[in-house]
């Protein structure tokens, strides 16, 4: 972890740059996959899941025996704590939901707006050695709550053709029964145009690796297919004073920084005693983290930053606009107030970023990369569109009628101003 004490304003871009991919390279081994599978459909997905998973698959989407299967091979521990992570989740984006606004904006002209559910989506779940299913919480229950009318879920199976269980059972607790057995840049592409035996959707949602992601761009790019967000390595930045706990700093850096070798972990204070402590606690945490060699690659590239005031400590804070920003301080909660850019915010010692990831009920599907300078993170609102509506009486356009007249005419719009005066007219005769 590199050490960085009081560093002038100047600096702070070069210091606080990601260590991002260069996906212009990946983009042309992507291309041609999606081409593939929008021109064969389910005969390229299979091609496609032989040549880089490994398997043969006879049929894409997972079976009704594959699903009571897979409930029988997760242990009722972990079910319960899917259930529980399951209930604060629904809890929380339940009550995102808003009524319908309605405003007369003035006699006889009424305006309303109405959330609507997008009709289909796609949910990704990475699988590989540590398979997301609490991704699959995350993505799948705000659907459901939007209401969402189809819900189709992808995410590579093993050697053997098999899902993990824990995605078939979590995904089975939310009513979602369109599994289909695909991975990476193919999955992307299939949801995007659809298949024979996979519904093209209209919003692609979901975390993946650098062929995902990129996949989930260029899609963005050449169909009406949206995406959730822009997607890159995985970040945490902790606020820390002499208050906190060394040992649960530590613990924070570490949790982020074993998801991969190019994640991010970056440690900010107001003392270098502080940075001392830590870095000792991390030397002994990673002694027993069985995903050390990760934790260690990721730390390279890693920082930690001395700043005495604390004003200027949340300008560095807003100014990188982290995924994940823990605060443990003596003023944390006053520091939260002035948090502007950040994906989701950890507030004192008792709340590590592992609870957002699972169980307290915000979503940890989170914009990296800066972009919650202007990004939110996936949340009920991702799963619905704002529909407007009018309806004006004769009054009403008796009262708007001359103002739109006169607008339309000075924009030289004779048509719109036609469309009013034919009713005034009317209204006359």
């Amino acid at each position: 972890m590199k050490i960085y004490q009081e560093p002038e304003k100047e600096q702070w871009e070069a210091l606080l740059k990601r260590p991002t991919l260069d996906l212009s390279e990946i983009y042309g081994r992507v291309q041609p996959v999606l081409e593939q599978v929008r021109d064969r459909g389910d005969e390229a997905l299979k091609a496609f899941g032989l040549q880089f998973d490994g398997v043969e698959l006879d049929s894409l989407a997972v079976s009704a025996e594959e699903f009571v299967e897979a409930e029988a091979l997760v242990e009722e521990e972990l079910k319960d704590a899917i259930q529980l992570a399951a209930a604060n989740i629904e809890k929380f984006h339940a009550a995102q939901a808003r009524p319908v606004m309605a405003v007369e904006t003035m006699p006889g002209v009424n305006c309303w707006r109405k959330s609507v559910a997008i009709e289909k989506v796609g949910l990704y779940i990475p699988g590989g050695t540590a398979p997301l299913f609490s991704t699959v919480l995350m993505l799948g229950i705000p659907a459901k709550i939007a209401g969402c009318g189809e819900i189709v879920l992808c995410t590579p199976p093993n050697k053997e053709g098999k899902v993990h269980p824990a995605i078939l059972f979590t995904a089975q607790l939310l009513g979602i029964d369109q599994v289909i057995k695909a991975g990476g840049a193919q999955a992307i592409a299939a949801m995007a145009f659809g298949t024979e035996s996979v519904p093209q959707v209209y919003k692609i949602f979901g975390p993946g690796n650098q062929y995902v992601t990129a996949a989930k761009q260029l899609v963005g790019q050449i169909t009406n297919v949206t995406i959730d967000m822009p997607a890159g390595p995985s970040e945490v930045l902790v606020y820390a004073d002499e208050a906190a706990n060394p040992a649960f700093v530590a613990a924070d850096l570490l949790s982020q920084a074993e998801h991969g070798v190019d994640s991010q972990v970056v440690l900010v204070t107001n003392k270098m005693a502080v940075v001392e402590a830590v870095q000792e606690q991390v030397t002994l945490q990673l002694e027993t983290l069985p995903r050390a060699e990760i934790a260690k690659e990721a730390l390279k590239h890693s920082l930690a930053i001395v700043m005495e005031e604390e004003a200027q400590a949340l300008e560095l804070i807003n100014t990188y606009g982290p995924e994940h920003l823990i605060l443990q301080s003596q003023n944390e909660d006053a520091m939260a107030e002035k948090v502007i850019n950040a994906g989701s915010v950890f507030i004192g010692a008792y709340t590590p970023e592992s609870a957002g990831d699972y169980a307290s009920g915000t979503n940890h599907t989170l914009p990296t990369n800066g972009y919650a300078k202007n990004y939110s993170g996936v949340s009920l609102d991702s799963y619905l569109k704002q529909i407007t509506f009018q309806k004006i009486t004769e009054n009403g356009i008796k009262n708007i009628g001359p103002a739109i007249e006169k607008m339309a005419a000075s924009e030289e719009l004779n048509g719109h101003e036609n469309a009013v005066t034919l009713r005034l007219k009317h209204l006359k005769s």
